[in-house]
């Protein structure tokens, strides 16, 4: 008795040093949850709850005042891993598929085959990856991860005493003990968060040690208990993904949508939202921790799931994402289709005629449709070229040679360069200048227009000051 007290009092103390320690370095290397931008916190607050958790279960062991059974070392050195991963994911941002597939290796060696069968333990391998993971989701409010895992760590190691499961019941104390020393420093307004290493943790450590403590019993109790106990953190994840589903956005992509952000549109304020959830958490762990030790039998877990269903069903009702912005009028963008639809660019049942290569956008000419012998018996000549048809009829070469006939400008040939031409070859003219033409009106030999005089001003009088105070001056100094 003394020694749980003694353990419990250090790890929380242990726990509070190193979050506020843990806090300072995360600051110092950067690693902030960006995703509350107006007030980003440091994620090595879970950290700290591994390390205490860790390191007095260790201590107890090395001692022999509370050794660790060989299944529970290895439950606490798979739920190290753990960790581990869930840190290198806030400071790499590991993808949520491989921190499930890396939870759910860690649990395969913890499930304990010879009493669960395989297909039972393959089952159990799933599910406490799941509660891992929906651990990991209740980090999305302060206090409210500490709060629901304290809760819950009372409720499973009450089961494991009940069982005579001394060394899990220590690590669940001393697990508690942690969190709550952690909670200083997260409770509203949080100054440091949990991040994803100490929730895989905490998640990962409930669920194994619940399910250990349930080895041996029917399925149907099993179950119960089960979800009893992980009623707040099932709920969530329910909630999350169906709301996430109807609203057809990506399962994984993270959103204001969990069960404290829509309790906060309804009026509770952040800390009145996590005592709200707590309580609810509380009532559903001891409906669980009731039917563990057989005070009521497994119909009462029926409550727990009929409320867990009319809060989430409840909660749909309350808008978590925010509409889209109406597209402006004068500043519209093709918007793709709908899924499922298609746009129709011409009339239903006809076909797009398809062009030869090379001939589209080209106008056709009129009256030279048709094979060349009957544009022969019209009249018109044989070729289609607009050159063959206007020497054939007997208009000779086209605008364009007739144009550069009367002395254009060759196609080619640089305008400054006619002009210089020009200008040597006029009589009477200088270099480099055209001579007036009056027949061409006004216009050079090349038919550029000769750039006019402009006319000159004289410059304005200089202005008068009428003042003979001014004047005075002036007349003295002009003698």
């Amino acid at each position: 008795m003394l020694y749980g007290i003694a353990t419990a009092i250090t790890a929380l103390l242990l726990a509070a040093l190193l979050s506020a320690l843990l806090r300072v370095l995360a600051l110092r290397l950067g690693l902030v949850d960006r995703r509350r931008r107006a007030r980003p916190l440091p994620l090595l607050g879970g950290l700290a709850v591994v390390l205490s958790t860790c390191l007095v279960a260790a201590a107890g062991s090395w001692t022999g005042t509370a050794p660790l059974g060989d299944g529970v070392g290895r439950l606490l050195a798979a739920g190290a891993a753990v960790a581990l991963l869930g840190t290198a994911a806030d400071v790499w941002r590991l993808k949520t598929p491989f921190l499930f597939v890396g939870t759910a290796l860690a649990a395969a060696c913890v499930v304990p085959y010879d009493e669960t069968g395989p297909v039972a333990g393959i089952a159990a391998v799933v599910w406490i990856a799941c509660v891992a993971a929906a651990f990991r989701g209740l980090d999305h409010a302060d206090g409210l991860a500490g709060t629901v895992g304290v809760l819950t760590a009372f409720g499973v190691g009450a089961c494991a005493a009940a069982e005579v499961m001394d060394d899990l019941a220590v690590l669940l104390s001393v697990l508690a003990a942690a969190l709550t020393g952690f909670l200083m420093h997260n409770w509203h307004p949080a100054r440091v968060a949990f991040g994803s290493g100490g929730s895989l943790f905490t998640g990962f450590v409930l669920a194994s040690t619940a399910l250990l403590t349930r080895t041996g019993y029917d399925t149907v109790s099993t179950v119960a208990v089960l979800f009893a106990l992980t009623a707040t953190a099932s709920a969530d994840a329910v909630l999350v993904l169906v709301s996430r589903k109807l609203a057809g956005r990506p399962l994984l992509r993270r959103g204001p949508d969990h069960l404290a952000h829509r309790l906060r549109r309804l009026g509770p304020t952040p800390p009145g939202a996590t005592v709200l959830l707590g309580l609810g958490t509380f009532a559903a762990v001891l409906v669980g921790v009731l039917v563990h030790t057989g005070w009521v039998g497994p119909k009462a877990v029926a409550w727990v799931a009929g409320a867990a269903m009319v809060a989430v069903l409840g909660l749909l009702r309350v808008p978590a994402y925010a509409p889209r912005r109406p597209t402006e009028p004068g500043n519209a963008r093709a918007q793709s289709p709908l899924p499922g639809t298609r746009t129709q660019s011409r009339l239903p049942g006809t076909r797009e005629q398809s062009r030869p290569p090379g001939t589209r956008g080209q106008t056709r000419v009129p009256g030279t449709r048709g094979r060349p012998e009957e544009r022969t018996a019209r009249g018109l000549p044989a070729g289609g070229a607009p050159r063959a048809r206007a020497e054939a009829s007997g208009g000779g070469a086209p605008p364009r040679a007739r144009a550069g006939a009367s002395g254009a400008r060759p196609r080619g040939e640089p305008f400054w360069g006619i002009l210089r031409a020009q200008g040597q070859s006029a009589a009477g003219a200088p270099r480099g200048r055209i001579p007036y033409d009056a027949e061409a009106g006004g216009l050079g030999v090349s038919g550029v227009q000769t750039p006019r005089r402009q006319l000159e001003y004289p410059p304005p009088p200089p202005r008068q000051s009428t003042s003979p105070q001014v004047r005075a001056p002036l007349r003295i100094r002009d003698g």
